[in-house]
């Protein structure tokens, strides 16, 4: 069997709306049409989303304290509860096919988790799965939230690793639904932390490797990833 090639590329800023457009029309390309799989890297303005097994009550803000923050919100089809997106943090959404040989949501997510721990550690940070519990953790602070979608084994959605994020923004909701755990950035743990383009680059290098993919490294990655930068 030829392996499969993975298109990654980070697009930069872009609305959270147009990100759910991005997936959902790279995915039926590549669930009907059998076409190139991606990992869109990116980061979004402000915004708080709401998965399919969301608590609204987890918003704690009112919404005057989130129109003052420049804070949207949005109801999404991803597994999970609410958490929060903005600058200075590393969204990822893999678009890839888990047929025929990795139709098992659980590793999946391991997998995900794997691929950020492995790019932390390269930049000298000690991250680690937390039992029980979703995304990767720096002690007992989450520096990374996981959410995804899958149809016909095709997958969407993903993580966002908190970087330079304004952490702040965090304190309008209760992440993910957990109470008793704080949030991380590298921010916080680095003195320099990387761009995110060059953060994206080696997470999707360690991606590849996991999933058995080829990279190509694109500045338009998959099929639509042009759509966003023309």
């Amino acid at each position: 069997m030829n392996q499969r090639i993975l298109e990654a590329g980070f697009l930069g800023r872009i609305p959270y709306q147009e990100g759910l457009e991005l997936q959902e029309e790279q995915v039926t390309l590549v669930r009907d049409q059998n076409r190139p799989e991606a990992l869109f890297l990116l980061e979004h303005d402000p915004v708080l989303t709401l998965g399919r097994n969301a608590r609204k009550e987890n918003i704690i803000a009112p919404e005057e304290n989130l129109r003052a923050l420049g804070i949207q919100v949005y109801e999404c089809g991803r597994g999970g509860d609410v958490t929060y997106h903005g600058p200075g943090q590393l969204v990822g959404y893999p678009i890839i096919n888990l047929s025929p040989d990795r139709k098992d949501v659980g590793k999946f997510v391991r997998n995900l988790e794997d691929a950020i721990i492995r790019t932390l550690d390269d930049y000298g940070v000690r991250a680690r799965q937390f039992q029980g519990l979703t995304g990767v953790w720096v002690g007992d602070k989450k520096i990374a939230a996981i959410g995804i979608r899958i149809s016909r084994w095709v997958t969407s959605h993903g993580f966002a690793l908190n970087v330079t994020t304004n952490l702040d923004h965090f304190q309008t909701i209760i992440p993910c639904g957990i109470r008793n755990y704080g949030v991380t950035s590298l921010a916080q743990l680095m003195s320099e932390p990387p761009p995110l383009a060059d953060l994206g680059k080696t997470m999707a290098g360690h991606f590849a490797k996991i999933f058995g993919r080829k990279l190509s490294w694109s500045r338009t990655p998959g099929t639509v990833g042009a759509r966003v930068l023309s």
